[in-house]
């Protein structure tokens, strides 16, 4: 085989992996259902409460906008605002470290901690209580099981 195709090989190779590990960047922007009938006050404890159970990090709290961070063994991190009002929330993305944010694009498992405290939070507002599943993801984001 000759360099060019192995090196060509190799490129396309690269060029997969890349394309496996990066995806369009989540922001949930959810509304609160209105049968829930909740309170600004109320959607913004159903967050904090989530923030804590998941160990994100609460950075500032704002009169319509929490900055959160979390921390993924000590090598990872992102940092959202999530806006609010009575009825409704919008996690945005606002930084991030070792997470390859590019164009829009992002390593998979910020979506996936995104995506998991939007369920989360909507689970709080819907009166639900922390499950299996919830105990599983923070021992994941603590670092007993693999994430990345």
């Amino acid at each position: 085989m000759s360099s060019m195709l192995r090196l060509l090989l190799v490129v396309l190779m690269l060029a997969s992996v890349t394309a496996c590990t990066n995806r369009k960047l989540i922001t949930p922007d959810r509304a609160v259902p209105v049968t829930l009938n909740t309170s600004k006050e109320q959607v913004k404890q159903a967050i904090l409460s989530t923030l804590s159970a998941r160990k994100w990090t609460v950075e500032s709290i704002g009169p319509d906008v929490i900055r959160a961070q979390v921390n993924v063994r000590e090598k990872y991190s992102a940092t959202v605002d999530i806006a609010y009002d009575a009825n409704h929330y919008r996690i945005n993305y606002r930084d991030s470290q070792e997470l390859s944010y590019r164009d829009g694009k992002i390593n998979r498992n910020y979506n996936r901690w995104v995506i998991l405290l939007d369920r989360s939070i909507m689970r709080k507002l819907k009166g639900e209580q922390r499950d299996a599943q919830t105990e599983r993801d923070v021992a994941e984001l603590q670092g007993t099981a693999a994430t990345h």
